[in-house]
């Protein structure tokens, strides 16, 4: 197969993507790409993987994974989940791939091996890959472009860091009622383990969480990082009877789980999935003040002259207005990160915030995140398989997979 068949794609993040890959896949290509109209294509994302995920819940079918291992994609790792997938598309007979953002959500070991197993099979099959941040761009394609907007002209990569957005520094807006947080310590976890269907997820986990800390949480696919962050946003019933504090209380001593949210802003990428109303982003930044997923609480306007100094913070206060559901990906997820701390909460759970994000705009976040370390005395629990160089949490736990569970290790930096 030429090499001319394949391709690197830069996406900004103020390119529709789903309109992008719709286009692809309805052969109403132009230029470069044209060669792809008259071929069978298939797309291989997260995206793609939940709708079938949901689909095998509804039905109660296994329809993506391979013959004779019965198992739903859902009761899979990210990596696990990605490998079953791609061998789903392989199936299908495509004569390319549109692979987006492939390597979102795994670790390490699995990245390797999803680029050795592209590498292997970009002999025989072509690769449309659509990212977002240039450190992602496949090595062994030497044909790319950037696109930058709804035009889908396809350019040239620049790499220009003189158009980076920086937080402004000085304006990062006040709390509009501070959080009476007399408890130094937010998090203890004093020997807590979690097993389903008799296999152990975490065992003996020790982990003290300080206000002001920042932490990032690492360990590969599997290793039990969501169960951990369950047991702190106090969503999952395995808390109870163990030795596990919460803001001063220990669980299962007569909070609600609305006690412990009120003291956390939390961020994941899948919280896109969530807000299905049609609402403005203003509408759904300021539902972060009420803990709804979307705004049914009418605001005050404090709540909204905050939101506009937010924007203004970030740079797209031209976007108040613009419906939630219409943003790009990598905005709804500034937007959705902006939400996670307008309160100030003492906890802030980032749950791989730069997923999804382009260059810009990540620079943007990782600007955001220090400055609330510097300024403000909220707690960040950070949690990605990536190392940034300018993010520098105070302190590492690290995961790590056994025979029994998992197991923390804390690192120092």
């Amino acid at each position: 197969m030429n090499n001319k068949s394949h391709w690197n794609i830069l996406l900004s993040d103020l390119v529709d993507k789903n309109q992008f890959v719709e286009t692809l896949l309805s052969e109403n290509n132009w230029g470069e790409l044209a060669e792809f109209n008259t071929i069978k294509g298939i797309l291989f994302s997260d995206s793609t993987i939940q709708q079938f995920i949901e689909k095998e819940d509804q039905y109660d079918i296994c329809e993506a994974t391979a013959a004779g291992k019965n198992r739903k994609l859902r009761t899979f790792s990210a990596g696990e989940q990605k490998k079953e997938f791609l061998n789903y598309c392989l199936n299908q007979k495509p004569d390319y791939i549109i692979l987006d953002n492939p390597f979102d959500h795994l670790d390490q070991a699995s990245r390797k091996i999803l680029l050795h197993q592209l590498e292997e099979l970009s002999a025989t099959l072509c690769f449309i890959q659509l990212v977002n941040r240039t450190e992602d761009l496949l090595p062994f394609i030497k044909n790319s472009g950037h696109i930058t907007d709804n035009s889908f002209d396809i350019k040239p990569i620049e790499v220009d860091s003189s158009n980076t957005k920086k937080v402004r520094t000085t304006e990062i807006p006040k709390p509009l009622i501070a959080f009476d947080c007399n408890e130094n310590i937010l998090v203890k976890m004093d020997g807590v383990s979690v097993s389903y269907q008799e296999q152990k997820i975490v065992d003996a986990i020790f982990w003290t969480i300080k206000q002001g800390e920042f932490w990032q949480l690492i360990g590969p696919n599997g290793a039990g990082k969501s169960t951990l962050l369950s047991m702190i946003t106090g969503e999952n019933p395995k808390g109870f009877g163990q030795e596990l504090y919460l803001f001063g209380r220990k669980k299962g001593s007569g909070e609600s789980v609305w006690d412990i949210k009120k003291n956390i802003g939390f961020f994941s990428t899948s919280m896109t999935q969530l807000f299905k109303r049609n609402q403005t982003m203003e509408q759904m930044i300021l539902s972060g003040f009420f803990d709804s997923i979307g705004l049914y609480t009418q605001p005050t306007q404090f709540h909204l002259n905050i939101v506009d100094q937010w924007l203004s913070v970030i740079h797209i206060s031209d976007l108040k207005n613009k419906s939630f559901n219409k943003l790009s990906l990598g905005l709804q997820r500034v937007a959705l990160i902006i939400r996670a701390v307008i309160k100030h909460p003492p906890l802030i759970i980032l749950d791989e915030p730069l997923e999804g994000l382009d260059d810009t705009n990540t620079a943007l976040v990782i600007d955001l995140i220090n400055i609330l370390i510097q300024e403000t005395n909220m707690t960040i629990i950070y949690v990605s398989h990536r190392i940034e160089p300018s993010l520098q949490p105070t302190s590492i736990f690290e995961l790590i997979p056994t025979d029994k569970g998992s197991i923390g290790k804390i690192k120092t930096v």
